[in-house]
């Protein structure tokens, strides 16, 4: 029988602990979540107090970590103006502390004395600045350093097929934090894919946010692909199938863009708008021609009709009265 030291029992008693170890992360909670979680944080992969990182600053040490090339540095000007930071303190743990750390300011009275506390910190620095970050890509400022990176494909490019490597722009699902993970918007095909690299998985989407990727394209329509996409469309045999089939395309309409609108000439735009004006002040003057000449004539007729009913009134009045003679004439006698 083999010893605890062999190592075919070494083996064998690896081999137990990584089958453990799979049944556990399969059976988590966190498995089948948007957003990943784990053991390891961002801050293991480089740590913030390294010789190389020492002469850096949080924020671009911070967006330096592998896995944040999403992000862009926010100038400390942005984060020192408290109405940027409108509604984050209620949001975010330990929030002077953490904005602190992310303006590199150090307060020996506030320092922390034990090492879950500084972990708590710099989960809520991490936190913070992801909140912060989804409200500067939203300024001129931040649209710019974004549409660098997209011009750069920095964020990479869409995976659908008939996109053709279309760049993509990050963004959100919700704007809350800790509810999924980042994702990546196409503007070709107007969707939304899970990034391909799993250490974009631990990226929260409410650092980046809804508005962002519709905003962005608004403020930069030449970014937007000119050339129109062209929809998969199923065959069996070379015949396309029916839409109406189970197996049918569905809804390609979605995948195309509206045709543009036509470009009108201005100038024959003021001729025609000047040549309408024109006749409708003609039509007017027409009219009140046309009224003119008509006015007396109807005032007459309307003269005449009310003569003649007003003596024909006074006709019947004349023969009511004697009628009431002649009747008042017979009684008496």
């Amino acid at each position: 029988m083999a010893g605890p030291d062999h190592p075919a029992a070494a083996a064998a008693t690896a081999t137990h602990h990584a089958a453990d170890h799979a049944d556990h992360a399969l059976h988590s909670p966190d498995a089948h979540s948007g957003l990943e979680h784990s053991d390891e944080s961002d801050f293991d992969d480089e740590p913030y107090a390294s010789d190389e990182s020492a002469s850096l600053t949080w924020i671009s040490w911070f967006c330096s970590l592998k896995g944040h090339e999403y992000f862009c540095e926010v100038p400390d000007s942005f984060i020192e103006d408290e109405f940027n930071l409108t509604g984050l303190s209620q949001s975010v743990n330990y929030y002077v502390e953490a904005l602190d750390t992310i303006l590199d300011i150090e307060d020996d009275a506030n320092e922390p004395q034990f090492p879950e506390e500084i972990e708590a910190i710099d989960s809520s620095a991490e936190i913070l600045y992801g909140l912060i970050h989804a409200r500067y890509i939203l300024t001129r400022q931040g649209l710019d350093q974004m549409a660098d990176k997209y011009e750069n494909a920095d964020f990479g490019t869409c995976p659908r097929v008939c996109c053709a490597g279309s760049p993509v722009v990050p963004c959100g699902r919700v704007d809350l934090p800790e509810r999924d993970s980042v994702k990546l918007f196409c503007p070709s095909c107007s969707d939304i894919y899970a990034p391909p690299s799993t250490r974009y998985h631990k990226i929260d989407g409410a650092y980046f946010g809804t508005t962002f990727p519709h905003m962005f394209f608004q403020t930069f329509p030449a970014l937007v692909p000119d050339e129109p996409i062209s929809p998969y469309t199923p065959r069996i045999y070379g015949f396309a199938i029916s839409e109406r089939s189970r197996a049918g395309p569905r809804m390609q309409w979605l995948r195309m863009l509206p045709d543009p609108l036509p470009d009108h000439d201005d100038d024959g735009d003021d001729g025609d708008a000047a040549a309408h004006s024109s006749d409708d002040q003609s039509f007017v003057e027409a009219d009140d021609g046309a009224a003119d000449e008509l006015l007396p004539a109807a005032t007459a007729t309307a003269t005449a009709t009310g003569d003649d009913a007003l003596t024909e009134s006074m006709d019947v009045g004349t023969d009511r009265r004697r009628d009431y003679s002649s009747s008042a004439a017979a009684a008496a006698a």
